[in-house]
């Protein structure tokens, strides 16, 4: 059973830190492109940053680059995001995403999620 499991999100203060981590199982973790996604309230959901397989390519949504890092460990099959200099805007549920295309097969799974607010 494929899963991805979201866990590190919470309440934090403007300006303030989180780390997030997903870990995969039931795949082929280190095979995957892994991504971050979020949604925030009536908003569709958009991209955040996305890794390739073996770590040495990312990209990130232009608004969030400098304050927003992703990395992985196949080992440990977890992505991780860290966020820091948080804003109020970046409140939302944030999501990883697992994506592999071999030829005309594309297999894509989703986490459910894991809410971050950023308030004071």
């Amino acid at each position: 059973q494929v899963q991805l499991v979201e866990s590190g999100g919470g309440l934090v203060q403007p300006g303030g830190s989180l780390s997030l981590s997903c870990v995969g199982s039931g795949f082929t973790f280190s095979i995957f492109v892994m991504s971050w996604y979020r949604q925030a309230p009536g908003k569709e959901r958009e991209l955040v940053a996305n890794i390739s397989t073996t770590g040495r390519v990312t990209n990130y949504a232009d608004s969030l680059k400098g304050r927003f890092t992703i990395s992985r460990d196949n080992v440990k099959s977890t992505v991780y995001l860290q966020m820091n200099n948080l804003k109020p805007e970046d409140t939302a549920v944030y999501y990883c995403k697992a994506d592999r295309r071999d030829g005309l097969i594309r297999r894509s799974y989703w986490g459910r999620g894991t809410q971050v607010t950023v308030s004071s």
